[in-house]
């Protein structure tokens, strides 16, 4: 631990498991990082990996970062004297850590390998159950027959690893952002009250965790972004004090601009005035972006407060059979012949299954791709003349839906004229994994670490913090914009704002930045939460919040009962709500006719640059 070191440089290899190869090669052949960092887990994937080591007691962890990550660069990490950071562990971190070193000792590298223990309270809450105890620890409904649960600890463990000595930490499920705070724990001697910097350190790690998404990758403005192929990976230079830099390696493609910054920072934060980690309450509302150079982007103002006293706890659970089966229909009218084959199939099948005893599909959907039936009443290309059918069902019987996959095929000879598509043979049917969450007292997790095959107990405190009550009030809304009474102009949302969205269960999350802090005023007048429920009325169940971020001129929007359960539980062709930003990205907005004029000018003055990029 060096805390007068000036500079701390952390890269981003991985932003999940599948994410691309080319992530750690490129960041530790750019000479400019001291740490690697990868994020593996979502939370279906603790699902997957149960899966996995239910067939292989030796798997049960993320192969990839073994096999492919650092077989790819352990050499030149060594040599470098770069450390390296990941939650590939999964559900069987030990597993990952012996695999790792046989590879070293196959490479005659020599590497201290550190693995984070504790997160698995599976075994634990089976044993509560049975002694009635298990109220007394959770908040939130526990499944009866839990495939996996795993509480997500946080960086203190992955600190005091290094802190040891530790060249390498592999963690099971930790907060995603862990992975980098615990390095800056570490090496700036940052204490777990330092709430400031802790909740600075953990929204570096927040802008980091999901790899290219930081530096160009799923941008608003695509366009801008050069030469996707070798997209640069983040990197975040890390001062004492708590503010970065985010910048990627020279010569790498992407972008790292204040907009695509900005962008992450809202990803999936739901109230940015309490954003909930196991080291701190997050308060983002004030967090500055500032462009300091080409591809470098500086970032302050993040502060923190105490966190809870609980752990949350991913749990996943069996809930029967899925089975989702596709056709393409071509022709006029495809997506009115598409939905009528996809109610022909459905009715066909139930009288199937009450002939054979069985009952009724627990849920069904029934989507037109091609044609927008996601945009619901907005849909814009309901006369697609080529669209994929795709009808997906539930059911607690596999039985019953190995009828229903027999049936698929049959709709190429029998129904709508131009159905094809269907050559690959019957859909599978699937065990139907979904996630449920709960929060878990501290005091029932033991944090520890291995190294060297002794464990080390890591003390947790338990600070005593509690949500903020305000909800907002203590940040003042924008400044009443005031409308002249003209009967202005109706443009896209896109052409006054950029937008990032995603999932926190069947929640979905969708930020709004300003893309001037002069249309902020504009924006909070006209997309009222009320506006966005009426958008969203057929996907959004539940309420809609609004919060603001004055630092950035943004603006989040938390959209409940919105993802059709969300994850592996939804029935939707987007379960975790990824395009529902480009989606409210086409809600009309009515602006002054100045200010559409001004709009229109620089449209027309960004056009040559946008057919530049296309070529």
């Amino acid at each position: 631990m060096d805390s007068g070191r000036r500079i701390v440089r952390i890269g981003g290899a991985s932003g999940f498991w599948g994410d691309s190869s080319v992530g750690a090669p490129q960041l530790v052949a750019s000479g400019a990082i001291d740490y690697l960092v990868f994020d593996y887990l979502a939370e279906t994937t603790m699902a997957i990996l149960a899966a996995a080591r239910a067939k292989k007691p030796e798997f049960g962890y993320a192969t990839d970062f073994v096999e492919i990550a650092m077989k790819s660069v352990l050499r030149e990490v060594v040599r470098r004297g770069i450390k390296v950071v990941s939650n590939a562990g999964g559900i069987n971190p030990q597993g990952c850590a012996q695999a790792l070193a046989r590879l070293a000792e196959g490479e005659g590298v020599a590497l201290q390998i550190a693995v984070v223990e504790g997160d698995d309270v599976a075994a634990q809450i089976a044993g509560w159950r049975a002694a009635g105890q298990l109220a007394a620890h959770t908040a939130g409904t526990v499944p009866e027959r839990l495939l996996s649960a795993n509480a997500y600890l946080g960086a203190l463990p992955i600190a005091r690893a290094l802190d040891a000595g530790a060249d390498v930490v592999i963690t099971g499920r930790c907060v995603d952002s862990a992975v980098t705070l615990g390095v800056l724990m570490h090496e700036f001697g940052w204490h777990d009250t330092d709430w400031n910097r802790l909740a600075a350190g953990s929204l570096a790690g927040h802008l980091i965790e999901c790899g290219c998404q930081a530096t160009g990758g799923l941008y608003t403005d695509w366009e801008d972004v050069p030469d996707w192929p070798t997209i640069g990976y983040p990197i975040v230079e890390c001062a004492a004090d708590g503010s970065f830099t985010v910048t990627k390696p020279e010569g790498a493609g992407g972008l790292v601009s204040r907009a695509t910054v900005a962008e992450q920072l809202l990803y999936e934060i739901g109230d940015p005035g309490a954003y909930l980690l196991p080291d701190v309450i997050c308060d983002f509302r004030g967090v500055q972006i500032e462009q300091i150079g080409e591809n470098r982007v500086r970032v302050s103002g993040a502060r923190g407060l105490p966190p809870t006293d609980a752990y949350k706890v991913s749990a996943t659970t069996q809930h029967g059979y899925r089975c989702a089966g596709t056709l393409v229909v071509i022709g006029i009218d495809a997506a009115r012949k598409a939905e009528r084959t996809g109610a022909a199939i459905l009715a066909r099948t139930r009288t199937l299954l009450r002939e054979a005893g069985l009952a009724d599909y627990r849920a069904t959907r029934i989507e037109a791709i091609g044609a927008e039936s996601i945009y619901g009443p907005h849909s814009q290309a309901r006369d697609a003349r080529e669209v994929m059918l795709r009808v997906a069902v539930d059911h607690d019987s596999k039985q019953a839906l190995e009828i229903f996959a027999r049936e698929i095929a049959p709709a190429g000879t029998s129904w709508s004229p131009g159905t094809t598509g269907a050559s690959g043979g019957r859909p599978g049917v699937a065990p139907l994994i979904e996630s449920a969450s709960f929060m878990l007292d501290k005091r029932a997790v033991d944090a520890s670490f291995v190294l060297d095959g002794v464990r080390h107990p890591v003390a947790i405190l338990r600070h005593g913090g509690a949500l903020p009550q305000a909800k907002g009030a203590d940040v003042p809304e924008p400044p009443a914009f005031v409308d002249d009474g003209a009967e202005g102009v109706e443009v896209p949302l896109i052409r006054l704002a950029w937008a990032r969205s995603g999932d926190k269960g069947n929640l979905s999350n969708i930020g709004l930045v300003a893309r001037r802090p002069e249309f902020l005023p504009l924006l909070w007048a006209r997309v009222t939460p009320e506006v966005v429920k009426r958008y969203f009325a057929h996907l959004v169940d539940g309420a809609v919040e609004r919060y603001h971020l004055p630092g950035i001129d943004a603006i989040n929007f938390l959209l409940h009962d919105a993802l059709d359960g969300g994850g592996t539980a939804s029935r939707r062709i987007d379960p975790l709500g990824k395009g529902m930003a480009q989606m409210l990205l086409d809600l009309k907005v009515r602006v002054p006719a100045e200010m559409a004029a001004t709009l229109s000018a620089e449209s027309r003055e960004a056009e040559p640059r946008n057919a530049e990029s296309r070529r």
